[in-house]
C-alpha cells in the first residue's frame, strides 16, 4: 500500500493547474516461468499539466514499468490511467518516449532524425521547425551531421529535439542521460531544464539519481523495492536554477536519502 508522509500524500499536485495525467490504484504482475511477479502495486498519482515529475527508485522497484504503462506500452493488471480525462489504451503521437538506449537513426542526419516525425507537414513549415530545434538544443553547424560524427551528449539533444519537434502533451524519460559521463550529465541536466523552462510541457522523468531528481523536479516520487509502490512524494520548493550546495537543498536530499534508507551508508 502507498504510505502517506506529513510531506506529502500520493495524490496531492503541487499548484492549482489542471491534473494532466492520474493514475488510480495501478498495479503490475508479470508471469515468470509460471510464477507470479508483483511489480507495482496501488500507484495513486497525480501529474499537473506543465509540471516536471521524478520517478526516482532503486534498481527493480517498477519506475521504467510505471513509466511504461503511462506513456501506454504496457497494460496495467488492476487500475486505470488516464490522461486529460480519457483512459490510456496505448501509446499515443501526441505523447512521446524517449528511451534509455540511443534511438537516434544512424543513416539519418541530425536535421533528417529531428525532422523524423514531420512528414505530414509542408516541407517549408518542416523545414522551419526543424530548425528551431536544432537553434533550442544548441546543435548548429551540425545539421548535416550523422550520428557517429557526434559525441554522447550530441546524440541525446538530437533525440530531445526529435521528441519536442512533433510538439508532443508529454515527455516521458526514462533515464536519459544515465550513460553520459558526469560532466555530459550536468550539461544535459541543464540543457532539459532550460528547454523544459520555455516549452512547459508535462514532464515524467525517470531516474536512480538522487541529485538529479532533486536538480530537476518540481516534485520527487519515491518508490519502494519491488512491488514498487510510493513511499512518498517531495515537493522541491528551490528556484531554478538550483544552488545544490544551499542548506535547503541538502536538507532535501538527505531527506530523500533518510527515506530510502541510505543515509548511514554513503
Amino acid at each position: 500500500m502507498s504510505t502517506k508522509t506529513a510531506m506529502e500524500t500520493p495524490t496531492t499536485m503541487t499548484a492549482s493547474a489542471r491534473t494532466k495525467l492520474r493514475t488510480d490504484s495501478v498495479g503490475m504482475i508479470f508471469d515468470r516461468d509460471g510464477k507470479s511477479l508483483s511489480v507495482l502495486e496501488n500507484i495513486n498519482l497525480e501529474v499537473s499539466e506543465g509540471e516536471f515529475l521524478c520517478l526516482l527508485g532503486p534498481s527493480g522497484c517498477g519506475k521504467s514499468t510505471l513509466l511504461s504503462a503511462i506513456a501506454g506500452f504496457l497494460t496495467p493488471t488492476s487500475g486505470e490511467i488516464t490522461i486529460d480525462g480519457e483512459a490510456v489504451r496505448g501509446p499515443d503521437p501526441r505523447r512521446i518516449f524517449v528511451f534509455q538506449e540511443r534511438g537516434v537513426f544512424p543513416w539519418l542526419t541530425v536535421e533528417g532524425n529531428i525532422g523524423f516525425g514531420l512528414g505530414k507537414l509542408p516541407r517549408k513549415e518542416r523545414a522551419q521547425r526543424v530548425s528551431h530545434y536544432i537553434q533550442m538544443v544548441g546543435l548548429e553547424g551540425f545539421e548535416k551531421s550523422y550520428p557517429h560524427e557526434l559525441s554522447g551528449g550530441m546524440k541525446q539533444r538530437v533525440e530531445v529535439a526529435r521528441a519536442l519537434a512533433v510538439n508532443p502533451d508529454v515527455l516521458f524519460l526514462d533515464e536519459p542521460f544515465g550513460a553520459l559521463d558526469s560532466i555530459t550529465r550536468l550539461i544535459m541536466r541543464g540543457e532539459l531544464l532550460r528547454i523544459w523552462q520555455a516549452e512547459r510541457k508535462t514532464i515524467l522523468f525517470v531516474t536512480h539519481d538522487i541529485d538529479e531528481a532533486v536538480q530537476l523536479a518540481d516534485r520527487v516520487v519515491v518508490m519502494s523495492a519491488r512491488p514498487g509502490h510510493i513511499q512518498q512524494i517531495v515537493p522541491i520548493d528551490i528556484a531554478h536554477p538550483r544552488d545544490i550546495s544551499s542548506p535547503r537543498y541538502l536538507q532535501l536530499r538527505d531527506g530523500i536519502l533518510n527515506q530510502i534508507g541510505l543515509a548511514h551508508k554513503l
